[in-house]
């Protein structure tokens, strides 16, 4: 079995697929799951979004598991038989690691049928764009469904391959892209006296908003926050003519919710202010908007239970992830727990050109959701 969810997950990397664009994705996916005969099987949920549900026709939990199919807009450098033959496109994350695991327990449930509960088996689109798990949880076939639990894994390079890596409370942070639009009228340059121009403001936010940052009640937050300049344009490459436009993005990250919006609040004040200054009028818009991950204790007790009961090192987090996981918006619905596998010290960081998802760790995650469903679906 093993070998076979190997042989998925390289078919996955060689054919991956953007967010919003994952119909070969699933068309593999759904290939695998039909001969183990979900009692539900449905398509095209959220988007391209494949979910299985094992039925037992008993009252029990109702428990979703999770995994992510999504790739990255980034050209791989590796040379391996299974490397992305796409251009410019690659399983740079492990959602394709991710699959194969949760494909794993999809044939383990289809082989042990569970006697009380429903266990939903969601491969979820779009994760990496942050509009995945919305669209799942607003699709007409998924509002009949209300998890008690969910449940979700990401591998994490960096960690000992096989360690579990938990954390009760926030587990990633939340984050927002900033789109700031800072608007006048261009003028010839010989007048640029007698003309507003977003020039001065644009100086001064891209000095400024970073001094937003901060963490703890010093700073006016909760807890950590961090803004940072990702990106800024000024006008066009023309001598005669003043800038009409600039355009400011930065990246907000928080590891509270509430902190988020505190941070919104004041940068959106200071970019008010500094047009105000200059005369200019000023637009804003997000993109890429994921909530903070907050796990449940109580199912953070569950995974923490099933890895000691498999012999797994268990590490705590000290501090929340700074990056970000769409999974937040299941967990503001359910008792939820997203965690990490270490995918060893070694391993190259998520994203970069070179990284590939380790074989080796698919049987600790295959190992860990079957204990899960286990415990929930026979009280072992």
């Amino acid at each position: 079995m093993v070998e076979s969810l190997i042989e998925l997950r390289h078919d996955l990397h060689r054919c991956p697929e953007l967010s919003g664009m994952e119909k070969q994705t699933a068309r593999r996916i759904i290939r695998f799951l039909k001969p183990l005969k979900p009692d539900l099987l449905f398509e095209k949920i959220g988007g391209y979004g494949i979910m299985a549900v094992f039925d037992s026709g008993q009252s029990g939990p109702e428990v979703l598991f999770r995994a992510d199919m999504d790739a990255l807009p980034i050209a791989e450098t590796n040379r391996f038989d299974h490397r992305s033959q796409f251009p410019g496109i690659a399983h740079k994350c492990g959602h394709d690691g991710h699959s194969a695991i949760l494909a794993g327990l999809a044939a383990f449930i289809a082989s042990n049928p569970p006697q009380k509960g429903k266990f939903l088996l969601l491969f979820q689109p779009a994760e990496e764009s942050g509009k995945g798990a919305v669209s799942v949880l607003s699709d007409q076939a998924f509002r009949q469904f209300h998890p008690e639990y969910c449940f979700a894994l990401h591998n994490l390079p960096g960690y000992d391959q096989h360690t579990v890596i938990i954390r009760n409370g926030t587990f990633a942070a939340a984050s927002r892209g900033m789109i700031i639009r800072l608007k006048s009228r261009p003028a010839q340059s010989g007048v640029h006296d007698k003309s507003s121009s977003p020039a001065t403001a644009m100086a001064q936010l891209m000095a400024n908003l970073p001094k937003l940052s901060g963490s703890g009640p010093f700073s006016g937050y909760n807890d950590f926050v961090l803004l940072s300049l990702v990106y800024g344009s000024l006008g066009t490459p023309a001598f005669g003519t003043t800038p009409g436009e600039a355009v400011i993005m930065v990246s907000l990250r928080a590891y509270l919710d509430a902190d988020m919006e505190k941070l919104i609040t004041k940068a959106t004040a200071m970019v008010k202010e500094h047009a105000g200054i200059s005369q200019i009028d000023y637009e804003i818009s997000y993109s890429d908007e994921f909530p903070a991950v907050i796990n449940h204790p109580d199912a953070v007790n569950l995974i923490t239970d099933v890895a000691f009961a498999l012999r797994l090192k268990v590490i705590e987090a000290g501090l929340p992830f700074r990056w970000s996981e769409d999974f937040a918006h299941f967990a503001l619905q359910s008792k939820a727990a997203l965690f990490g596998i270490g995918a060893g010290t070694s391993v190259l960081p998520l994203h970069d050109p070179d990284y590939d998802f380790p074989d080796v760790i698919i049987p600790t995650g295959i190992s860990i959701w079957n204990q899960l469903y286990l415990k929930l679906a026979f009280n072992k």
